[in-house]
């Protein structure tokens, strides 16, 4: 498991860290949770999903177990987990 200090939220389901990842011999710093899709800009509900994806983890370690695949936005795709619970946990009403 690595750990990450979250450092910026981008959207309900997308954060940035410190420092970065490196993942298949690529790094970034922008991650993409898997297990659950929030609503984008413009769309009902956007503002109070990143509202809540901050409150919970900005400035916070969170642990990546196992990464899937980098998107083409650059996104690394992860299992991501915060006080030992998926963060799709968190989400339920976003769930895929």
């Amino acid at each position: 498991m690595t750990e990450f200090i979250v450092n910026e939220i981008v959207d309900g389901d997308t954060f940035k860290v410190k420092n970065g990842w490196k993942w298949n011999e690529k790094r970034g710093d922008i991650i993409r949770p898997t297990g659950y899709n929030t609503p984008e800009r413009e769309e009902p509900g956007y503002e109070q999903a990143k509202q809540k994806l901050k409150n919970l983890i900005l400035g916070k370690t969170i642990d990546m177990k196992s990464a899937k695949v980098i998107d083409e936005w650059g996104r690394l795709v992860a299992d991501i987990y915060y006080n030992g619970k998926n963060i799709a946990d968190y989400f339920p009403e976003y769930k895929d």
